[in-house]
């Protein structure tokens, strides 16, 4: 039986959630292999300096400031952690050999940023004859070193014209590109659903016959939640909210807390995710490609926030979300009454979900093909 290894890393929940998608996708296709998820912060923590200092990883540091609003100037951000990752690499690269040891995969496929040199050169070293995979789960690059290494023999799987574009620019090395129809999304958010919605909202607190708006800022939440729900408030606009935290406990008491006129059922972390989306009728939330592409496959319209906060390897998926006429962009969240009322204004509405029906995204169930073809591919190669 053949070993597929799937890296993921802790940054958010949304790699966590494409490795999963993919494990789940190969699946429900029966394929004859064995899947295995490995978490590379793991992998790597003899080489991290916050958990010599702390005791954690530095991506746990990195969640608990997205949770708080505290993550600003990514853009300088991230040539510094690139830079470490420098100094880190030849260490990276034996902590990598020595999981391929232990590991024994025929194929390696990562679903991690900034990680893929390192991958990629330990791979060769230790085992010169596996494929290396690497699936964008950004809807573009944000080059330097993000997703895309330029000196790599290797594959990889983008889900939009804009990825594919970087890829074929700045990867001329590469084995092959191959173009699927979008991000991976775990197979539950394509599920033929019956939900009552008019019961399931009853039992959440929620009027059945108001429009719904889900709150969504990715796997640890955000403050923002907070001002968006007394924004609403402030605006006294017939619309209820389903608030989704993620592991944020604290934001959870806070927004349980409040007294405001409008109906709200506040959630914290839930891995049915899907649930609340079927009872939803658009999606409130950062540009996150996860968030994003759940939403557009349970057919919900979106409304992203844009401002000077927003990380700079997102600022492509507001672009998108415009270009695409599946949702909206706020820049200050002061905007967002208006923003609901011209999405939910009939003509608009109806538009979007045209538009979000026609984009098709089934990468889930395409990439297990694509995988299956790579490693036909490397088992030819390897006959003698």
């Amino acid at each position: 039986m053949k070993k597929v290894v799937v890296v993921y890393i802790d940054a958010g929940e949304g790699h966590w959630a494409a490795a999963t998608a993919l494990a789940e996708g190969i699946r429900l296709q029966n394929k004859a292999w064995r899947v295995e998820l490995i978490n590379a912060d793991e992998v790597l923590q003899p080489a991290d300096p916050t958990f010599w200092f702390l005791g954690v990883r530095t991506n746990y540091i990195y969640n608990w400031l997205v949770g708080r609003d505290l993550i600003i100037a990514t853009r300088q951000l991230i040539p510094i952690l690139h830079f470490l990752f420098r100094i880190f690499h030849p260490v990276m690269v034996f902590l990598f050999r020595r999981c391929w040891r232990r590991l024994d995969p025929d194929l390696v496929v990562s679903v991690a940023p900034h990680r893929n040199r390192a991958l990629y050169e330990s791979l060769r070293k230790e085992k010169p004859h596996i494929p290396f995979v690497t699936i964008l789960t950004d809807l573009a690059d944000y080059p330097p070193r993000f997703w895309i290494e330029r000196e790599q023999q290797q594959h990889f799987i983008c889900g939009t014209a804009m990825a594919l574009q970087q890829a074929e620019r700045i990867a001329p090395l590469a084995e092959r590109i191959w173009p699927v129809s979008g991000m991976v999304v775990h197979p539950r958010f394509y599920e033929t659903r019956s939900v009552d919605r008019t019961e399931e909202r009853r039992k959440l607190g929620l009027d059945p016959d108001l429009p719904t708006g889900l709150v969504l800022y990715g796997g640890y939440g955000s403050r923002a939640m907070l001002k968006i729900a007394e924004r609403i408030a402030e605006a006294a606009i017939p619309l209820q909210v389903i608030v989704l935290c993620g592991r944020n406990a604290a934001l959870v008491r806070t927004l349980r807390s409040l007294s405001l006129p409008n109906r709200m059922h506040v959630q914290g972390f839930t891995e049915n995710v899907a649930y609340f989306m079927a009872l939803s009728d658009f999606l409130i939330g950062k540009p996150g490609p996860g968030g994003i592409s759940e939403a557009l496959a349970m057919r919900l319209p979106v409304i992203v926030n844009n401002s000077w906060t927003t990380m700079v390897h997102e600022r492509f998926n507001v672009r998108w979300i415009e270009e695409q006429g599946v949702g909206m962009a706020i820049k200050r969240i002061q905007d967002l009454p208006r923003a609901i009322e011209q999405l939910l204004e009939p003509a608009n509405y109806s538009a979007m979900r045209r538009r979000i029906d026609a984009l098709n995204n089934r990468a889930v169930f395409e990439i297990p093909s694509v995988l299956e073809q790579i490693l036909g591919a490397r088992s030819i190669s390897t006959l003698p």
